[in-house]
């Protein structure tokens, strides 16, 4: 009994401290300093994360901290590399990044959880439930492994899904044997596990590459092919895709997110839920308009059957997910607490 009267005042210490830091952080209010962040991403204002992901959180971020924090955003290739954008923020060259775990995978395997597994979630509300609803916290996985690598998880967008943009028709995953298309990170574990072959490449020889002959099509967030002018190249789009919510990830350097006052960071993590599901609303009207390009272009959506969505979704978990599980204990963990969400969805 003693043991438990000492955890309850514990605990009851450490919220009470909580609650006296957060009061402290908003009596505190901005600070008269103005911090000024630089931010590369892993792609350029082209790309469809840009003015629909990165942009409207920047924005987002100035206003929540009253003009206490500006950024500016440089497009990849400004200061390094979009594939070398990701250690750049490790490293301190540049304060923030944002991309995807098909890049940056190699250095932050967890990010692989964030980007969303293969047939995990089907739309923004899952999975934000599965990543932060209180029954699951994947998204607590990934921020201690960011911590571990020096980074902050500050902002995340749900780009719709992650299809399949080929020169030949797909209507069950079988069709996607032996077949040649750009597959990076997470992609390529899903082609290879259907028998394709994955090639890697920069997102800017994916057009020629495709128009040569030397891919048969390319997996891609679906409301940026317009972006890339795939519809061009491309005679189908594959839907709901491998990955039916595939996200964008942003990070701060730990030492830039560390050096804000309280109140600046109790600000932007305040936003971090409204501006995932504004953003991922702008993705989500984008998809429309790409899939319209690609149709006036003489393209052709396949939808899969519901039976061949769940024949995708077991193969995934069979083949696909173990292979992001065997990347980190952190990764093993968030992989059955996936699996955990999904069996409560079909009971519910």
């Amino acid at each position: 009994m003693i043991s438990v009267k000492r955890s309850i005042i514990t605990i009851t210490a450490i919220s009470v401290g909580a609650m006296s830091t957060y009061a402290l952080a908003q009596a505190e209010g901005p600070p008269d300093k103005v911090t000024e962040w630089v931010f590369q991403p892993a792609f350029d204002s082209s790309d469809a994360g840009w003015d629909k992901g990165l942009v409207p959180w920047a924005e987002a971020v100035e206003e929540a901290t009253e003009g206490t924090v500006k950024i500016k955003l440089m497009p990849a290739g400004s200061l390094t590399s979009g594939n070398e954008a990701f250690n750049a923020t490790v490293s301190g060259m540049t304060e923030g990044y944002a991309g995807w775990a098909t890049v940056y995978g190699g250095v932050l395997p967890e990010g692989m959880l964030a980007y969303g597994l293969a047939m995990g979630a089907s739309n923004p509300e899952e999975a934000w439930e599965v990543m932060w609803g209180d029954d699951y916290r994947v998204g607590d996985l990934v921020q201690e492994a960011a911590h571990e690598r020096g980074l902050h998880w500050i902002g995340w967008t749900n780009q719709g899904a992650n299809a399949m943009f080929t020169n030949f028709r797909v209507e069950k995953y079988e069709d996607l044997k032996g077949k040649k298309m750009r597959a990076g990170g997470p992609q390529a574990l899903f082609h290879e596990a259907v028998g394709g072959t994955a090639v890697s490449m920069g997102a800017g020889d994916i057009y020629t590459a495709i128009r040569l002959g030397t891919i048969e099509g390319t997996y891609w967030d679906t409301g940026g092919i317009d972006d890339m002018s795939f519809q061009e190249v491309v005679d189908y789009a594959i839907l709901p895709g491998w990955n039916p919510a595939q996200h964008q990830e942003t990070y701060v350097n730990l030492e830039a997110w560390n050096a804000l006052t309280d109140w600046q960071r109790e600000q932007i993590e305040g936003i971090f839920e409204e501006t995932y599901f504004e953003t991922s609303q702008l993705h989500a009207d984008q998809v429309d308009i790409a899939l319209q390009t690609l149709k006036d272009e003489g393209g052709e959506v396949i939808r899969f059957s519901d039976e061949e969505v769940e024949r995708m979704r077991e193969l995934s978990i069979e083949k696909v997910w173990p292979k992001v599980a065997e990347m980190s204990d952190r990764n093993a963990e968030g992989v059955e607490i996936f699996k955990r969400f999904l069996e409560d969805k079909s009971e519910s």
